[in-house]
């Protein structure tokens, strides 16, 4: 039987010092709530607009000199996609990217203009997993998922190293309780890696809460069939994967769902407060925090995930009050 390589906290720390490297710390900006002193994560900042750069770096660069050069395949709905791209052109290597049809135009345009190549999609009616793997098998690439992978899930696990240095720096003291947003459970699963002594709390749109039913569960369910439309395409994942939900379970983290209103507000909330431009799916976690699902405490951090927004859907979110 063959072992399959668990992501541990030794490579969360490796990962850390290899993209401290090459990218500046991703800001921490501190806001009161309820009296509390909350440190949000603005991963939105990175270069390709999300915390998933990491992870592919942390990816791409294990791989040796002839596996580069047949290339690496990975499927997205655009901030996964838009790291490993980044990744792939830095090192020189050919990417690929299974992208579904309906993913928001920015994070398409802004992939192909890092040099990949996309294979679209019916997220709806074809399996995306199949579709990269068939491409990877013929093509000798390395499959990257944007989760299910354990030098990934170490990679997104790096924000939680720099959020705890920065976070002691501000005086805030340790990291207590870590809420992220979740689709995969790679970010997620990471941090719990990343912080071990703190409590994680992992935030799904709603309909979308498989990871929360998997928690609550102890056995992983998939997303419904029917489940409702979302505008956080980021994390419109349909099932776990067994690293992530081990990793999580392991440690016993807990979830909770937002509403498309909650995320709207939350969007909203950082333009005005944080001046940052957070998409829908990276703006779960802070939904969570100002609906009331997750109470603000001491040594508290808030992810941020990401920030690439379609311009014409963001305007819209910022033109309403629901």
């Amino acid at each position: 039987m063959t072992l399959v390589r668990q992501p541990t906290h030794a490579g969360v720390r490796d990962a850390a010092a290899k993209i401290a490297r090459i990218l500046p710390p991703t800001p921490v900006f501190v806001v009161e709530l309820q009296g509390v002193a909350v440190a949000f994560k603005a991963e939105s900042l990175q270069p390709v607009g999300a915390f998933k750069i990491r992870g592919a770096w942390h990816r791409l660069t294990t791989l040796d000199p002839a596996a580069r050069a047949r290339g690496v395949v990975a499927f997205s709905s655009g901030n996964h996609a838009q790291g490993v791209a980044w990744a792939a052109q830095r090192l020189g290597m050919p990417a690929t990217i299974v992208m579904p049809s309906d993913a928001p135009e920015v994070k398409r345009a802004a992939t192909l203009a890092l040099g990949a190549e996309i294979v679209g999609y019916d997220r709806r009616s074809e399996s995306r997993e199949r579709i990269a793997g068939d491409l990877a098998a013929q093509r000798g690439a390395t499959l990257v998922p944007s989760f299910d992978d354990p030098w990934v899930i170490e990679g997104q696990g790096s924000a939680g190293i720099e959020a705890a240095a920065q976070m002691a720096a501000e005086g805030l003291g340790p990291v207590r309780h870590a809420v992220t947003p979740c689709g995969g459970g790679g970010l997620a699963a990471g941090l719990a890696l990343a912080l071990p002594d703190a409590r994680v709390t992992v935030v799904e749109p709603a309909g979308w809460d498989d990871m929360r039913v998997s928690l609550e569960a102890g056995r992983i369910e998939p997303v419904a069939a029917d489940a409702p439309d979302t505008a956080c395409d980021a994390l419109q994942t349909p099932r776990v994967s067994p690293l992530t939900f081990a990793v999580l379970a392991g440690r016993g983290a807990t979830g909770v769902s937002v509403s498309e209103a909650d995320v709207r507000a939350a969007q909203r909330w950082a333009a005005r407060q944080l001046r940052l431009v957070v998409e829908p799916g990276g703006a779960v976690a802070l939904a969570a925090l100002l609906a009331g699902k997750v109470a603000p405490t001491q040594g508290m951090l808030v992810l941020l995930s990401g920030g690439n927004v379609d311009p014409q859907a963001y305007a819209a979110v910022l033109a309403r009050n629901d």
